[in-house]
């Protein structure tokens, strides 16, 4: 099966759109942030990138990228240049039309379980200090972006059906009217903000009842959170837990359970293999239709423009 991972860059910028597990957490460990990506399944967490002088430089299977600080007039650097270098000629990499108001802040290289390589960029605000920090773009070894690309043309077709199915089967929390006309699938952990954040962004829609999400709660960024995710999945009123966790924000009263039950422990085990399944490392890891009736994927929080494509017209 061809499957979507997320891999982590070395970034200029600190600040990540999607939650990852830590370093030797258990479980799983995102997001192309605008992508439904191919199968980066093979790939391995890329070392630091080299950080010199005039910018950042990663040597990628058959290519090498260059990212260059621009120079600004008060000083603080604000704009990068990305250059890809391929058989000896080196040209530049543009900024995805939809995040025009951010600048490529890290680099990753990547490859998929046929040793086709690809590499990622990561693109956020800088100096410090931004709402929507970083959306990660995947790119093919050509330079090509791959974001726009619908998972039927990179191999996932097959298995769209399938795949959904899964995550209909899969034991999920409801967000929404039962007659919403669009849903929206995301594994979802307690602890990470940019769930909340996801959530936040799509309350216009849920209470217009165009939007149902299901939240499929895994446990994979702290220590607590499989019994925060447990807790949730175990409430009297499941729906209504996750609501005042989500609204509390960071002031949530959630408690994590210390003796999970083993049917709540099924459950979340079914959920945090599935998104292993899925080779997915970060929430929010998110699945929808799209109008053509084809599956895409996002991982982290969306930047405004690929909202309205996940969520549809407000």
């Amino acid at each position: 099966m061809s499957t979507l991972r997320f891999i982590p860059t070395a970034a200029l910028a600190l600040l990540l759109a999607a939650c990852n597990a830590p370093t030797g957490a258990g479980g799983t460990t995102a997001t192309p942030g605008t992508a439904a990506a191919p199968a980066v399944a093979a790939a391995t967490t890329p070392s630091p990138t080299p950080q010199e002088e005039k910018g950042m430089h990663k040597e990628c299977p058959g290519a090498t990228l260059h990212l260059t600080a621009l120079p600004a007039k008060d000083g603080d650097t604000t704009r990068t240049r990305l250059e890809i270098e391929k058989d000896g000629q080196r040209r530049a990499i543009e900024t995805p039309a939809e995040l025009g108001d951010y600048t490529a802040v890290g680099l990753a290289c990547a490859e998929d379980k046929q040793g086709a390589s690809y590499f990622v960029v990561q693109y956020g605000e800088l100096p410090f200090g931004c709402a929507f920090c970083e959306w990660f773009t995947l790119y093919d070894a050509d330079g090509k972006d791959l974001s726009s690309e619908p998972l039927q043309k990179l191999g996932y077709a097959p298995m769209s059906k399938e795949v959904w199915a899964k995550f209909e089967a899969s034991n999920w929390i409801q967000d929404g009217n039962n007659d919403a006309p669009r849903t929206v699938y995301l594994f979802s952990d307690p602890n990470c903000p940019y769930c909340n954040m996801f959530w936040e962004q799509a309350r216009p829609w849920v209470k217009a009842g165009k939007v149902q999400l299901r939240h499929i709660m895994v446990g994979i960024i702290r220590e607590d959170s499989p019994g925060k995710s447990a807790a949730l999945l175990a409430a009297k009123d499941p729906a209504k837990a996750l609501e005042d966790h989500e609204k509390a924000g960071k002031g949530s009263a959630l408690k994590a359970l210390k003796d999970i039950p083993v049917a709540v422990q099924t459950k979340l085990a079914a959920n945090m293999q599935l998104m292993e399944d899925l080779e997915l490392q970060a929430t929010p890891a998110i699945f929808y239709m799209d109008d053509k009736g084809e599956l895409q994927q996002q991982q982290g929080a969306p930047s405004p423009d690929k909202l309205v494509k996940i969520l549809g017209a407000k």
